[in-house]
This record gives structure tokens, C-alpha cells and sequence, in this order.
């Protein structure tokens, strides 16, 4: 089997270790290999979605990085039908947008959030 090598930071090696123990696996080249499964999964998915479609986008963020998605949102304003926002403690936000619009427009915006580091995690759920 080819070796691939990764870098991460101290945040996710630790988590990655923890998961590693809680879930069982033998090592973290066998969960990281889950969780390669686990997107190409989702990734196949969202290349079904097509058309008009009405969804749900769940964003996960650090208030240090409310820029981001507030300057993410504004290109796609003509979507988002309603857009929730919580702050929790620790400095932690979600982001809860209702969506009506192209499949193709609405997974470009799914996209910007998800390649953005500061995002801790974003979620797309059709209706």
C-alpha cells in the first residue's frame, strides 16, 4: 500500500488520537483511511443533488472568524432565505442558513465555507 504524508497540528492529532481510542481503530492511518471513506461518500451525494433544491447549511465557527462567513454570505444573499446566528460560550458561533436556490450555486457556497480553516464544520442537509 502507498505511503502518503500529512501534516497537522497539535488540535487535530490530538483528536485524531482520541478517536483512535474511542472508536478502536488499530492506528490512525486505518481512521484516517474511515475518514477518507466517509467523505468520498458524502462527496458522491452532493454530486447527485441537482436542479432547485431547498436545504439546510449548518456552519460551526470560532467568533474570531465571523468575517468569513460573513463575507461568504453576501454572494449568495439571493439563497439564503433565513439565516439563524447563536454564540456560545467559549467564543464558539453557529451559523444556521435556510436555503432556496440552484443545486450548483448552493454547493459553491457549501464549498467556500468548508475550505476555509476557521470553520470547525459545515453541513449540508437537503429537504
Amino acid at each position: 500500500m502507498p505511503v502518503v504524508s500529512i501534516s497537522l497540528n497539535e488540535i487535530l492529532i490530538n483528536e485524531l488520537d482520541s478517536l483512535q481510542m474511542e472508536h478502536g481503530y488499530s492506528g490512525r492511518s486505518e481512521l484516517i483511511r474511515a475518514a477518507i471513506r466517509l467523505l468520498i461518500t458524502e462527496v458522491r451525494e452532493s454530486r447527485r443533488i441537482e436542479g432547485n433544491i431547498n436545504a439546510l447549511l449548518l456552519a460551526l465557527h470560532n467568533q474570531d472568524s465571523e468575517h468569513h462567513v460573513t463575507h461568504t454570505k453576501s454572494k449568495y444573499l439571493d439563497m439564503i432565505h433565513t439565516q439563524l446566528h447563536n454564540k456560545f460560550k467559549g467564543g464558539k458561533c453557529m451559523e444556521l442558513f435556510i436555503l432556496d436556490g440552484d443545486a450548483d450555486r448552493i454547493k459553491e457556497l457549501v464549498k467556500e465555507l468548508q475550505q476555509n480553516e476557521e470553520n470547525d464544520y459545515v453541513k449540508l442537509i437537503v429537504i
